[in-house]
């Protein structure tokens, strides 16, 4: 028997952002007086108003949170034109994609309203409220709670319920890169909740900066089995206060680490986490750090210059990483001859698990025989990161990557299928697995996946998505190392 709450979740996955009943644009000119505005939000009974010279020319907007914050509680006189208190942060949804897409946008941009599009014309805007009333129950619903957790020990409560969660997204076929993104929407929403009461707890900060994720969550590829890969970027500062800048973040990382760690975000292992010092800095730092990587390179440097490039900010100036990643870009133009000859060789690094007679190959565990799933998918992530690197292709998500190579004619539209089923089966079965463990076994997660627990299926395609790895994988040294053997 199917329930209401298993339709709202595939209602979700489902309908479109033009399937709902959107409101329609309320627009002013900049100089219009804020009275009016809240005027006219009142008579139309809505919470948001969007200022330009027509629908087609929106600039900004303001909220009933906006006049609160910036007229009422600064004591500012109601003839202020509502151009100096608008908020400029615009984003918008074309009417063609699923709501589960604008409810992943709406928490990643950290916004409440989406402006929607149909092809080049606005033609209206939705709510989150709107969108979540769409479902009674359900994983979007549920970030919504994490949102509006209060402390450290009550995002913990909710990172320990996703395991289940996403067992039953998956035991619904639900598409293992929507489940990345969602545990990767939870993810952000726990840190972002974490900067905030550190924020509170501190003071603000005193300059500008992005605190930026890298790694599977900088690729909004996450899973269960997760620890902490993040930085800080802070804007240049002045020689006399640079000291005090630099204290500030370092500390701030401090806390936020421990808080992520409490969470159950462990530390990362090779240190790659912005209460390590290497990697809080300013952007001038960081630009020299990129600088390097690219023109000093060596297998070491590349290491951290694969890991640097997977990253995506989450809270902050964004403006800040986007500086860096044009400075990367132009770097890229005249990369040293050896950087992408490393950048090859270590995208061979990891060979998928195959034997000669083209069997699984294995290792014991107690007596069981296992294969590391992790290590298995890490030739795919390698080899799609390179061929973004060398055509200059700056998403971060491997789904995303390998649909711009294939419309590139990079990779042919069989190569990019191939890479494509193969990376997100064995993302699928990692997820099952993962989550099973955590609430069956109550252990921690691993990346060791026993073959007696799958099917003879399971087993066939694996073999076949291992052949598909090792086809890249000779692409992969006839063009980077010029090396076949």
């Amino acid at each position: 028997m199917i329930t209401t709450a298993e339709n709202n979740i595939d209602h979700i996955y489902t309908k479109k952002v033009g399937d709902l009943h959107f409101r329609n644009l309320s627009v002013c000119p900049v100089h219009t007086p804020v009275f009016e505005v809240a005027r006219l939000m009142a008579k139309d009974k809505i919470s948001c108003f969007f200022i330009g010279d027509s629908p087609n020319e929106i600039i900004g907007f303001v909220t009933d949170i906006t006049l609160r914050d910036r007229i009422i509680a600064d004591k500012l006189s109601f003839d202020t034109p509502v151009g100096e208190i608008m908020d400029r942060n615009i984003v918008y949804i074309q009417d063609s994609a699923f709501l589960y897409e604008a409810l992943l946008m709406m928490f990643r941009t950290k916004t409440r309203y989406l402006l929607v599009k149909n092809k080049e014309t606005f033609v209206g805007w939705i709510s989150r409220n709107k969108i979540l009333s769409e479902q009674a129950q359900g994983p979007f619903v549920f970030i919504q709670s994490v949102k509006q957790s209060m402390d450290t020990e009550e995002l913990k409560e909710k990172w320990e319920q996703v395991p289940q969660i996403i067992h039953q997204l998956i035991d619904k076929g639900l598409k293992s890169q929507i489940v990345n993104q969602i545990i990767t929407a939870v993810a952000d929403t726990i840190a972002l909740r974490i900067i905030e009461n550190t924020i509170r707890e501190i003071g603000e900060p005193p300059a500008k900066f992005v605190f930026f994720v890298l790694g599977s969550e900088g690729r909004a590829e996450q899973t269960l089995k997760t620890d902490q890969d993040n930085a800080i970027i802070y804007e240049d500062k002045a020689n006399e206060h640079r000291e005090m800048v630099r204290e500030y973040f370092l500390d701030f990382a401090e806390r936020v680490s421990f808080a992520l760690d409490q969470v159950g975000f462990v530390f990362c292992k090779g240190g790659f986490m912005a209460k390590n010092p290497k990697w809080t800095h300013s952007l001038s730092h960081w630009k020299r750090n990129y600088e390097s990587w690219i023109q000093e390179s060596t297998p070491e440097t590349v290491m951290k210059y694969s890991t640097f490039f997977d990253c995506r900010p989450i809270y902050g100036e964004f403006g800040l990483l986007e500086d860096l990643r044009k400075f990367m870009d132009q770097q890229l133009e005249n990369p040293s001859e050896k950087f992408f000859i490393n950048m090859g060789t270590n995208a061979l690094q990891f060979e998928p698990p195959l034997t000669f007679f083209k069997n699984i190959k294995t290792y014991k565990i107690d007596g069981e025989k296992h294969f590391n799933i992790k290590k298995t998918m890490t030739p795919i992530v390698d080899l799609v990161r390179i061929f973004a690197l060398k055509y200059r292709i700056f998403e971060t998500n491997t789904g995303d990557r390998i649909r711009m190579l294939e419309e590139q004619k990079i990779f042919t539209d069989k190569e990019a299928k191939e890479i494509s089923h193969a990376y997100y089966y064995l993302m699928g079965i990692r997820l099952e697995k993962q989550s099973l463990q955590l609430m069956e076994n109550k252990s921690n997660p691993t990346n060791h996946v026993s073959t007696d627990e799958l099917t003879k299926v399971q087993m066939v395609t694996l073999v076949e998505i291992f052949k598909v790895i090792k086809e890249f994988q000779l692409k992969i040294k006839i063009e980077f190392t010029k090396n076949i053997f």
